[in-house]
């Protein structure tokens, strides 16, 4: 296991490179975690898989500014870098890649890397751009790292769908794996923007995983879609929330609306609570 001894941060690409270069010499598997920092059990949860499927595991902090909107909370989005060293180092994270700004889009960066179709519902529908400022750097750092595999966790549910659609269109060579959403013991998925929660705030939270979940369940079993869905929206906006921009069930791949519970498919969800925008998701298992 890595300790904050071993655990080796790099900022230039160069430098990523030339240690997984090494690593490929000696015939070793690696994993690339993409993060924005903050790091939380739910990103453990996501270095752990990598290390259970590779021989070494990068993790990278960078926040993207190309996903942010002009009225979101980039400048306010928590950085702890100090403490999310130590974490990976405790994790057992081989390296991690921390880019700057600059280095990721130098001085005339003018390429986007854009997934019609999937980009534009739901969360793409209220954060025009985000999308394609995901895509556009999980791009750039699958090619800059070139691994085996990356994980990504299920929680950002359309965000790990778009990423597939990429690789697959794109022909890059590594294999994308989707982690299981991490959750408190209420059922909250761990986010970084759930710190933006009051305590009361907080004691709410657990109603939007309820709400989809029950809707989901109802689905499967054969329960009218819009009837399900509607009733999820009284419950969320019973429990106390503000603006609930998307209750939906769609196709698990494409993304568009759910049909018949036949089909693979999934809730999404997005609401906010206070400064909370919170998303989740759930599985329509039949």
């Amino acid at each position: 296991m890595a300790s904050a001894d071993t655990l080796i941060m790099v900022r230039d690409v160069d430098s990523l490179r030339r240690r997984i270069a090494a690593w490929r010499r000696d015939h070793l598997k690696v994993a690339l975690v993409p993060t924005m920092g903050a790091l939380h059990k739910g990103h453990v949860a996501l270095m752990q898989r990598g290390l259970q499927q590779a021989d070494r595991v990068v993790a990278t902090i960078f926040v993207n500014p190309k996903q942010f909107g002009p009225s979101e909370d980039f400048s306010a989005y928590p950085r702890q870098e100090n403490a999310d060293f130590d974490m990976l180092a405790k994790t057992g994270v081989h390296l991690l890649y921390a880019p700057e700004v600059g280095t990721i889009y130098p001085d005339g960066f003018a390429t986007a890397v854009r997934v019609a179709g999937l980009s534009d519902v739901l969360d793409g529908a209220h954060r025009p751009g985000h999308f394609d400022g995901v895509a556009t750097v999980v791009t750039k750092l699958l090619l800059q790292a070139g691994p085996d595999i990356a994980l990504f966790g299920e929680k950002d549910y359309q965000q790990l769908a778009i990423i597939k659609r990429l690789q697959t269109d794109l022909n890059i060579p590594v294999d994308i794996i989707g982690v299981a959403t991490q959750r408190d013991a209420d059922g909250v998925a761990l986010s970084s923007r759930n710190a933006y929660l009051t305590a009361e705030e907080r004691k709410k939270a657990p109603a939007l995983y309820a709400a989809i979940g029950a809707a989901a369940k109802a689905i499967a079993g054969g329960a009218d879609i819009a009837s399900s869905l509607t009733a999820a929206k009284d419950q969320i906006a019973a429990a106390g929330f503000g603006k609930i921009d998307y209750v939906e069930a769609r196709h698990a791949e494409t993304l568009v609306p759910l049909t018949s519970a036949a089909e693979p498919g999934r809730m999404l969800a997005a609401a906010q609570l206070g400064r909370a925008r919170l998303i989740d998701n759930v599985a329509i298992e039949k």
